[in-house]
């Protein structure tokens, strides 16, 4: 693969120049935008000779692949290290196409309770109707090693978590999966390649919704996943069986979004961490929950494994749900809106808006807090956000 042996160079180098030849064959810089729904044969003969599995073609119908998709999906690889990766519609397909590509009847699956909450509605609604054994455990390898069994085939995990930013350790989930012959799947969509790279410590297949950081603008909707060997061709196959392929466009807008994304990380890395601190030096904060800070639970792993905290940020006010609404509706820059990893800040509060649907009583089992607020950071002047943020909650005083 183009540029796979560029892993010596930096984040941003390889996210502009990896996975792509050095001069394409049309001569252009970007990736052409190709619209097709069908590629023609020469005749007959090429045909059968491509039935027949003797040479292959890159494309045959839209549903089997695109060359702006595979293009995607070429450069998406190497930036996380592996050498194969499927580009979906959206972040769910991505993880929905994986699960159900390599789960069966009778096999059993483990989450650890901080994925993404439509992953384990997935997983428990629609995964155990027909006959998939799942356990959520808490992201320890404790708990991990409580739950798995001969029948385990998957264990799926997140990191950095939403909306607490909790992490697992890494190699304490691959010994024990590798102990047990499970494959460990892994939600890095917080993190980015930026920041993280699973699969240099092991772990299978890595997810992203390249809705957030990786298109990072707020106008797609896009999955991915990567790996390496049979296992991402296993998953291609039943993909285009499934059907939640990605359109050419879509993968344009990535690849032009995923080339400053050490640039905008970078950012919002620096500016998280001096809100995080600005947060928990204020009197109406309860805690503050971002894994750079030393007071988070799992700093130490953030430590070992983050080159950054990424751009979201979760904190608790003392005055509860209306605390958090004053906030939200007092601040000038975030935009009120779901979603995180782009350019513009969002703030928002997940009582009201991921959870609004439970009573407090059942939120708090889920350990979602009343005066809970989480804010993903864009790449404005961080000067600008700390002053909108004090101004705000120096009104709640």
């Amino acid at each position: 693969m183009p540029g796979s042996d560029s892993d010596a160079r930096g984040p941003s180098t390889r996210a502009v120049h990896d996975g792509e030849d050095r001069v394409r064959t049309d001569r252009s810089i970007a990736a052409p935008v190709v619209h097709a729904s069908t590629y023609p044969f020469a005749d007959t003969a090429e045909l059968v000779s491509f039935m027949k599995g003797e040479h292959e073609r890159p494309e045959e119908y839209g549903r089997y692949g695109n060359p702006t998709v595979a293009a995607c999906e070429a450069k998406l690889a190497a930036l996380e290290g592996g050498n194969a990766a499927v580009l979906t519609s959206s972040g769910m397909a991505a993880i929905t196409t994986t699960l159900l590509s390599m789960l069966k009847a009778g096999a059993h699956l483990v989450l650890t309770s901080d994925v993404y909450r439509k992953t384990r509605h997935f997983a428990l609604s629609v995964l155990t109707r027909y006959g998939v054994e799942v356990d959520v455990v808490p992201p320890t390898a404790e708990a991990l090693a409580g739950v798995i069994k001969p029948s385990t085939k998957v264990v799926f995990t997140e990191a950095p978590t939403n909306p607490y930013g909790r992490l697992v350790d890494l190699e304490a989930l691959v010994s024990l999966a590798k102990d047990n012959r499970a494959k460990t799947i892994i939600d890095a969509t917080f993190a980015t390649p930026i920041n993280m790279r699973p699969l240099e410590y092991g772990i299978d297949l890595v997810v992203h919704s390249t809705t957030k950081y990786l298109g990072g603008h707020n106008d797609l909707l896009g999955g991915v996943v990567v790996g390496r060997g049979p296992i991402v061709e296993a998953i291609r196959e039943q993909h285009g069986t499934l059907g939640a392929v990605a359109d050419p466009h879509t993968a344009f807008l990535t690849m032009r979004g995923v080339k400053t994304l050490g640039l905008r990380v970078a950012r919002q890395n620096d500016t998280a961490l001096r809100l995080a601190r600005l947060l928990e030096a204020h009197p109406a904060v309860a805690r503050v929950w971002y894994p750079m800070l030393e007071s988070h639970p799992d700093h130490a792993l953030a430590r070992q494994y983050l080159r950054g905290g990424g751009g979201v940020l979760s904190f608790e006010l003392k005055g509860g749900l209306q605390a958090g609404t004053r906030l939200v509706d007092g601040v000038r820059i975030p935009k009120l809106a779901a979603s995180l990893g782009g350019v513009e800040s969002l703030i928002e509060q997940p009582p009201l808006m991921s959870f609004f649907e439970l009573s407090p009583e059942q939120r708090a089992a889920l350990g979602i807090t009343e005066g809970l607020v989480r804010m993903s950071v864009g790449i404005e002047d961080p000067e600008d956000l700390e002053a909108d943020l004090q101004r705000a909650l120096d009104a709640l005083e």
